[in-house]
């Protein structure tokens, strides 16, 4: 891949109303730090900023920031965003040394089809939508696959089913749960309705021959004193 470079500006003074001023004009206050170096109040071009965010690594593209004469390796460490437009109002940078490991957020996808769970009328539930994994800048895994094809209604799927590329690390508990394969709200009151359906059903069916054995009873006693009478009339 080749190399993502964003030029920042570092002229920008710090506070709110320059900071407002910044964002009226299209750019991102931002601020880079790490590598026991001083922090550096920045700012950077609105598209541009999108346009490096939106490559096959995501946010965890590493970013070869442009400012001062000179190129800085670093990740987005941070991105604050406005609580209702959801614009990026702020994004924190962080140095990073292409020598040393880095640990970022990286998104699990399920892949594969859990059958047995769609034939029980369930669905997996993801409970865990990233891993925080320790990994060279240049081999940071845009995502993390885990495979679902053998999840069962009951069962579930843990960190330690993730397969890591080679050289990726991770310090979460492999016992993490992932996903789980459960049966819905749904399916659920529907087979309660069903057995409530046949229980009433069978209820019925005692109560109808209870009736037919009680009827039958009845009849073969009157039929009993039929007999009866017509011997004493003889």
């Amino acid at each position: 891949m080749s190399e993502i470079v964003l030029t920042a500006e570092t002229t920008r003074t710090t506070g709110t109303r320059s900071s407002r001023r910044l964002r009226r004009e299209g750019r991102v206050p931002a601020v880079v730090y790490g590598l026991s170096q001083d922090p550096v109040s920045i700012d950077v071009d609105w598209p541009e900023l999108r346009r490096v965010l939106t490559t096959d690594a995501g946010v965890n593209a590493v970013i070869h920031l442009e400012f001062g004469g000179e190129k800085q390796m670093s990740i987005v460490k941070d991105i604050q965003r406005h609580p209702i437009r959801r614009d990026v109002t702020h994004i924190d940078f962080l140095r990073i040394d292409p020598k040393q490991d880095v640990t970022v957020d990286v998104p699990v996808v399920m892949v594969g089809e859990a059958k047995e769970v769609t034939d029980a009328d369930g669905m997996v539930d993801q409970n865990m939508f990233s891993l925080s994994v320790n990994a060279a800048p240049d081999n940071i895994p845009n995502e993390l696959e885990i495979d679902i094809s053998d999840l069962t209604v009951g069962s579930s799927k843990r960190v330690g089913d993730i397969s890591l590329p080679v050289g990726v690390t991770t310090d979460v508990d492999l016992e993490e749960t992932v996903a789980v394969g459960m049966i819905t709200r749904s399916t659920l009151e529907a087979m309660a309705a069903e057995e409530a359906a046949e229980a009433a059903a069978e209820a019925a069916e005692g109560e109808f021959a209870e009736g037919a054995e009680g009827a039958e009873g009845e009849a073969s006693a009157a039929e009993g004193g039929d007999a009866n009478e017509a011997a004493d009339s003889e």
